[in-house]
């Protein structure tokens, strides 16, 4: 089985309503949350190991994971509340507001870690959920416990809006990096985590030399 570990959120779509007004409608997401769904509809053993709320919202991702084949056994239920990306269209382009303050998601600890089950083969982790704290530090911690005998793939799909230390953020990555078997990174994320040294092909292979058997690089448009 693949287990994706991090976030779970509520992406609030704007949407036409009555009378030429507008609203919100609640759709579930999450970089690490739609891994698992796709996994799932692939056909694929999957499940998710995120703080999740017992709220509306809440059972909004439950059901959504259920319904798509991904396991929510491990699932860190709380009533604390789910966080919300409040999504703002401009010219087309996508812009985000969190709400994740002592959220579900962002507040776990490594005492709420389960036991991982023997036939876990792989782990996934990326998204913001490697940014926000506490969260991001017991997601860490989990990996670095765990990685034996297990594939591990990283997205860090980074998001600097998140990043409220970055050093901490840096020496965090360093870890998760040092940990990993396959790393997905954008071209922006690489100019990031490579403070913008080198050619890409050069970025890249400076990322392999930091623990990586594999890095894939996407381009957008370009590939």
């Amino acid at each position: 089985m693949i287990l994706c570990c991090g976030e779970a959120l509520i992406d609030m779509i704007p949407d036409q309503a009555g009378a030429g007004g507008s609203a919100y409608r609640p759709h579930p997401g999450g970089a690490v949350f739609n891994t698992a769904i796709a996994l799932g509809r692939l056909g694929a053993p999957v499940g998710l190991l995120s703080g999740v709320s017992t709220d509306p919202f809440g059972q909004q991702l439950h059901d959504s994971l259920a319904r798509d084949g991904v396991s929510t056994e491990l699932l860190i239920r709380s009533d604390r509340l789910t966080t919300l990306a409040m999504v703002h269209l401009i010219d087309g382009s996508a812009t985000y507001s969190f709400y994740d303050e002592n959220s579900a998601g962002r507040m776990i600890s490594a005492a709420d870690m389960p036991a991982l089950p023997d036939q876990i083969s792989a782990l996934f982790f990326g998204g913001i959920s490697l940014a926000a704290e506490p969260g991001a530090d017991t997601y860490a911690g989990l990996l670095e416990c765990e990685h034996h005998g297990r594939v591990v793939m990283v997205d860090p799909n980074i998001r600097q809006g998140f990043i409220e230390d970055e050093a901490r953020y840096r020496a965090r990555m360093d870890r998760i990096l040092g940990f990993s078997n396959i790393v997905k990174v954008s071209d922006e994320d690489l100019e990031w985590l490579s403070r913008g040294a080198g050619s890409l092909d050069q970025q890249a292979t400076q990322l392999l030399e930091r623990g990586p058997s594999i890095v894939i690089v996407t381009r957008g448009a370009d590939g």
